[in-house]
């Protein structure tokens, strides 16, 4: 067999070509455009090219495979598919050196690639996670200008500041200084709540999110992230293999009688963790589930909120994988029961 590697970057990879033996049949520095990828390994048969996981590392690898190759995308992280590749010295020629090796030897950890329907689906919600912090970038800024000149605005959502700011008695020469970062911060209102009719719309003809927003605290977002996050839910195999996905789990460094557990991980993905502390804050208010309340609280009793609430991002992750893999919805009775 015929093994390739990437070394992947934005403008100029680096290819290499080995055979069984390891012997190098070719190496050199190609462009990063598809057509230019795919000339690069013709002519060596039909090859097993790996290429570690990144931005652009799906587009290459579809294009690879759609011109006859296995692609295999690996997991950066796993160590030894860098075999004694010492990174003190660290050049791209050495980098692909080592994943063709790797490829060679078996030495990689392949990574799960998303479905292309959940691929499109995180495009929607990274648009609206930018938009959302771009409008809380100048609505931060224009409370900063008023808070120069004395002026306060009264709490309330980020929709409203503007009728909160025009109803102050502002001198001109602040209006026009606020105007054009008044007049930003409508545009982006308008483009998130369009991008959130849209997301409704995707959650609504999902089964799986419609049954996961059952759960209190877990609305549309919420809902689309862990689905889009996750792809696949048989890929886990247990709700603490989620757990600790998403980095909610404790850091542990124990040895013989002496056990250690420390704070959260915060391995994998930021945003769906973020997303489920949220989701906790706001579960934890409801009344919709008085057992998940109650056992927040007595957490937050003998260790403070923030553990509590932690914790019920932790409980939440693992309900949401098992009622997505049994194919349910929420019941509050029967959380209660098993308590």
């Amino acid at each position: 067999m015929v093994y390739g590697a990437i070394d992947l970057h934005t403008r100029k990879s680096y290819i290499r070509i080995i055979d069984a033996e390891g012997q190098v049949q070719r190496e050199r520095q190609v462009a990063t455009t598809r057509d230019t990828l795919v000339h690069a390994f013709e002519g060596a048969g039909p090859l097993r090219i790996l290429v570690e996981a990144s931005t652009e590392s799906e587009w290459v690898a579809q294009a690879l495979e759609a011109a006859g190759h296995e692609v295999v995308v690996a997991d950066p992280n796993y160590a030894p598919m860098y075999g004694a590749l010492q990174r003190r010295v660290k050049t791209d020629r050495r980098d692909v050196a080592a994943l063709a090796e790797a490829n060679r030897r078996g030495w990689y950890r392949a990574t799960h690639r998303a479905s292309a329907a959940q691929r499109a689906v995180r495009q929607v919600l990274r648009t609206r996670r930018q938009l959302v912090k771009a409008r809380s970038e100048i609505c931060s800024l224009r409370r900063a200008l008023l808070r120069q000149d004395g002026y306060r605005v009264p709490a309330g959502a980020a929709e409203t500041l503007s009728e909160r700011i025009d109803a102050l008695r502002l001198p001109d020469r602040l209006v026009e200084v606020l105007a054009p970062l008044q007049q930003v911060a409508d545009t982006l209102t308008q483009e998130i709540a369009g991008v959130d009719a849209r997301l409704e719309a995707l959650a609504a003809a999902d089964p799986v999110v419609t049954a996961l927003r059952t759960v209190p605290g877990v609305g549309c977002v919420v809902g689309l992230t862990f689905r889009a996050t996750l792809d696949d839910v048989g890929r886990f195999g247990s709700a603490a293999a989620v757990s600790a996905a998403v980095g909610l789990v404790p850091r542990e460094k124990s040895s013989a009688e002496r056990q250690h557990r420390g704070a959260i991980t915060k391995t994998g993905p930021r945003e769906l963790r973020r997303l489920l502390v949220q989701a906790a804050w706001a579960c934890w208010r409801s009344r919709r589930c008085l057992t998940l309340r109650a056992w927040a609280d007595g957490v937050a009793a003998r260790r403070g909120k923030r553990v509590a609430v932690v914790g019920l991002a932790r409980r939440l992750s693992r309900i949401l994988y098992a009622m997505w893999r049994d194919g349910t919805t929420f019941d509050a009775a029967i959380l209660a029961r098993a308590a």
